[in-house]
């Protein structure tokens, strides 16, 4: 059983830059892949990234590529996100999301699921 908290949403003007948190909780933490998705009103909910368990593999959206960072602390038992250069269009509630299999980015691969942080990027 893993518990996620997120944590760093706000308000930020085009351009700015924000770091997510997800904190877990649980004894298996640093087996699982971990993701961040996010959904932004009227729209379904997308992939942003993910890393894998020992951070040896990782895999972004285009639409982030070269201005989001996924990182994780096992030690902590927390991921990060680091969204640099952001876009209104960035606009979304982001989730932070754990996965037994590895390499998944597909929503439904992933158990577990925090409640959300949202962000909101002013033009």
């Amino acid at each position: 059983q893993v518990q996620l908290v997120e944590s760093g949403g706000g308000l930020v003007q085009a351009g700015g830059s924000l770091r997510l948190s997800c904190a877990a909780s649980g004894r298996t933490f640093n087996t699982y892949t971990m993701g961040w998705f996010r959904q932004a009103p009227g729209k379904e909910r997308e992939f942003v990234t993910a890393i894998s368990w020992n951070s040896a593999w990782t895999n972004y959206a285009d639409s982030v590529k070269g201005r989001f960072t996924i990182s994780r602390d096992n030690a902590k038992k927390t991921v990060f996100l680091q969204m640099n250069s952001l876009k209104p269009e960035d606009t979304a509630v982001y989730y932070c999301a754990a996965a037994r299999s590895s390499r998944s980015w597909r929503s439904y691969e992933y158990e577990y699921w925090g409640q959300g942080t949202q962000v909101t990027v002013s033009s």
